[in-house]
């Protein structure tokens, strides 16, 4: 007991240590690299066209031609943008974006129930030095983007106590300000935690007002026409669009994939919920349950939006971790019983998203790329399926007794009753 307080904190400084370091080459790389952060410019003229009182929809950001995309009340979250100079804004973004990632890996560990609390300062701090070459997170920081803030809404409302009265109302901000968390509600609604998914629908309605009472006209605008209009978001089949929508629309080289993108998000949209519903409701059979649901909805918004660029993915972050629990429980298990899928399975994982292989790429405007490029072109996607296709297997194969005791139950006939004894006795 008396070590217990040096050794926490030799782990902790040593991590802080890596983590100082690992930051320092970063912030050399990107001195040399050049960040535009030009997605907070866009955030930083929609909070400016909410203090000016110009139309928030017909705003594009001079230079860059790029329209804002976000609610209303996104919009109106982004007026204290416009209190800085865009120098002192860019060192403020990357500075909260680099301590949201570290609060990710803090709520990813919680998620996973690993390691011992007394570590997760240490790993919270690895995470934040080091998830900053993960090319989502790269991309995050170097578009100045909100994801990690939105991530970080989702995972400490699914950390707390289903009891919670609360729980649910992160999830409706993460909605309010960028629509996919939606799906989460959805989840919590199909585990069986109704009340916290109707907090959740509650809270994003309320966000919905908010935006309707103080903006009318923009609100109206965003609701009725832009919201359905991806082309304001990006170009589909671009490389950085990896949604499986972009992933087919670059197979088929067409600018509109049609049905055949519409009919694979829908069985991702329902395969992947099954999935994730399956793993949450497996708490008495599969460790880190609730981890795994979550980490499969996550995966299937991102497969289901019609537009998610790489700096979405930044739930590699929780992905990673859970596969890091996964196989740090397989190495405690004795030799002879240990599996090596786990341990396999994090590195090609970590390899993915360190890879920036969509950017090796050679390809003009999204089209056009030839067969042996489309793997890389869509690794992200690709690496989604699998993650739900081994958890749906895993599943399958927990639950295949059961399955199958239940098939047997239906092949053997009921057991008569008294009357129908009687009866077949007297005849």
């Amino acid at each position: 007991m008396p070590t217990a307080r040096p050794r926490l904190f030799g782990s902790t400084g040593v991590a802080a240590a890596a983590a100082v370091i690992s930051l320092g080459v970063f912030t050399v790389w990107r001195h040399f690299y050049g960040v535009t952060m030009v997605d907070m410019l866009v955030y930083r003229a929609e909070g400016q066209a909410v203090v000016s009182g110009h139309n928030l929809y017909t705003m594009r950001l001079p230079g860059w031609d790029l329209a804002a995309t976000y609610p209303p009340f996104a919009a109106m979250l982004f007026v204290p943008s416009t209190w800085f100079a865009v120098t002192t804004l860019r060192a403020l973004v990357m500075i909260a974006n680099i301590g949201l990632l570290g609060l990710l890996g803090w709520f990813s560990f919680t998620l996973v129930g690993w390691p011992r609390r007394r570590h997760r300062l240490a790993g919270a701090l690895l995470v934040a030095g080091f998830g900053v070459w993960l090319e989502p997170v790269w991309t995050t920081l170097q578009y100045g983007q909100v994801n990690l803030g939105i991530a970080c809404l989702v995972l400490y409302d699914l950390t707390r106590p289903d009891r919670h009265r609360g729980k649910g109302i992160a999830i409706g901000l993460a909605a309010g300000l960028k629509l996919t968390p939606g799906l989460f509600a959805v989840y919590l609604l199909l585990t069986g935690r109704v009340r916290a998914a109707l907090v959740s629908a509650a809270t994003f309605a309320a966000t919905v007002l908010i935006g309707v009472v103080a903006l009318p006209g923009a609100s109206w605008g965003f609701w009725t026409r832009y919201v359905w209009d991806t082309r304001r978001v990006g170009i589909t089949e671009l490389v950085d669009n990896q949604s499986m929508r972009g992933a087919v629309a670059r197979l088929v080289s067409k600018h509109d994939p049609g049905m055949l993108a519409t009919v694979s998000g829908g069985l991702c949209l329902v395969l992947g919920l099954a999935v994730a519903v399956m793993a949450a409701r497996s708490v008495r059979e599969m460790r880190r349950a609730e981890a795994w649901g979550v980490v499969c909805t996550a995966i299937t918004a991102l497969l289901l939006s019609p537009i998610s660029w790489t700096h979405h993915w930044v739930w590699c972050v929780p992905l990673l971790v859970l596969l890091c629990a996964e196989a740090a429980q397989e190495h405690r298990r004795p030799r002879e019983l240990r599996r090596l899928r786990w341990r396999p399975a994090l590195v090609l994982t970590a390899a993915v998203f360190l890879s920036y292989a969509m950017w090796l790429v050679p390809q003009a405007g999204g089209l056009g790329v030839p067969w042996y490029w489309q793997l890389p072109s869509s690794v992200y996607p690709i690496t989604g399926v699998a993650v739900l296709a081994v958890t749906g297997r895993r599943l399958l194969r927990i639950h295949r007794p059961a399955l199958a005791r239940f098939g047997r139950a239906k092949d053997v006939p009921a057991d008569p009753s008294p009357l129908d004894a009687s009866l077949t006795g007297q005849l």
